[in-house]
This record gives structure tokens, C-alpha cells and sequence, in this order.
């Protein structure tokens, strides 16, 4: 079995149940999957955006996030070595954050698992 690693687009389409959340629930199932402790960060700014757009709905929101970042999910977070993943970024003109994955997928030598066509297309 190939390790994967999701990215904030797949794993928020999961959390807040999103189009693509079915497809991106079966792909993970029963996978070891990995992700940057970015993740944490960047599924937070998703919720707050939500959030703003949708103020009635943040107690939803919010367990929402908690929930899929609960250790329930059994998702392994993981360090990358920055000045590694600033190379990735120059090299395939993607932002630092996306780069992230793409480092960690390479250097776990896993799937990457992403929604963002654009970082899809520079993984391989």
C-alpha cells in the first residue's frame, strides 16, 4: 500500500463536505496518510473564511474542523525541511504552502491527494 498525502483543498472538501467529498473519503479510506502540519493551519483559515461568509453556521464550522483534525483520523503530521520545499516552490513556480505537499509526497514517496489541479499537474 502507497502512502498518500492530502492537501488542504482534498481535506477540506471532507471537513465541510464539499463537492468532491465522497470521492476524496474513499481515496483516503483505509490509507496511511500523511500531511504537513501546515494542514492544521491552512484547514483553519478555510474554516474562518466559511465563517465570515457564513457567521449562523459557526458552531457547524467549527466542529467540523475540530473533528477532522481529531487524532480519530489517524493522520500522520509531519515537518518538511523548508529551505528543501523553497527549492520546489522556485523550481515549480508554486506558492511555499503548496510546495509542502508536493515535497513531503515526493519525499515519503506517496500520493499525493489534492483537489488543485495546478499542484496535481506539477506533482507528476
Amino acid at each position: 500500500m502507497t502512502p498518500v498525502v492530502v492537501d488542504a483543498s482534498a481535506l477540506a472538501a471532507v471537513a465541510f463536505d464539499e463537492p468532491a467529498s465522497e470521492k476524496i473519503s474513499r481515496r483516503l479510506e483505509g490509507e496511511t496518510v500523511f500531511a504537513p502540519t501546515l494542514l492544521k493551519f491552512e484547514l483553519a483559515n478555510v474554516a474562518w473564511k466559511k465563517i465570515r461568509r457564513q457567521p449562523r453556521d459557526a458552531t457547524a464550522i467549527l466542529q467540523a474542523l475540530v473533528k477532522v483534525l481529531s487524532p480519530r483520523w489517524g493522520i500522520t503530521w509531519m515537518e518538511v525541511d523548508h529551505a528543501d520545499v523553497a527549492l520546489v516552490a522556485i523550481d515549480t513556480g508554486l506558492s511555499v504552502y503548496d510546495a509542502s505537499y508536493l515535497w513531503l509526497a515526493g519525499s515519503l514517496g506517496a500520493d499525493l491527494v489534492t483537489l488543485d489541479a495546478r499542484l496535481a499537474g506539477a506533482g507528476g
